[in-house]
């Protein structure tokens, strides 16, 4: 699913595919600020976004095999809640 998909998903529930484009912008957009903010954002049934601290560490050029430094940097992370792993787990047992 992308979020083509996703906005049609929403506009069966909502009145129009503009509303249902503007609401998904907006969640995403709002995730997005709090990330930005390092805040975490938990959606009750489904699972928690947070920002998390990649540590700098040597790395390896592929093509040439020489080491290179990565610097630390943050990255978002998502941790799926129970309700959402029981769901997927449910599908693969069919």
């Amino acid at each position: 699913m992308n979020k083509t998909d996703l906005v049609n998903e929403v506009a069966k529930v909502v009145s129009t595919r503009k509303e249902a484009l503007a609401a998904v912008d907006c969640f995403l957009d709002a995730i997005t600020t709090a990330l930005r903010n390092k805040d975490r954002v938990t959606v009750i049934g489904f699972g928690t976004f947070k920002v998390s601290n990649r540590n700098a560490r040597t790395g390896r050029n592929p093509k040439t095999g020489e080491a290179v430094t990565i610097e630390a940097r943050n990255v978002p992370k998502f941790t799926a809640c129970q309700a959402l792993k029981d769901a997927v787990e449910e599908t693969t047992e069919e």
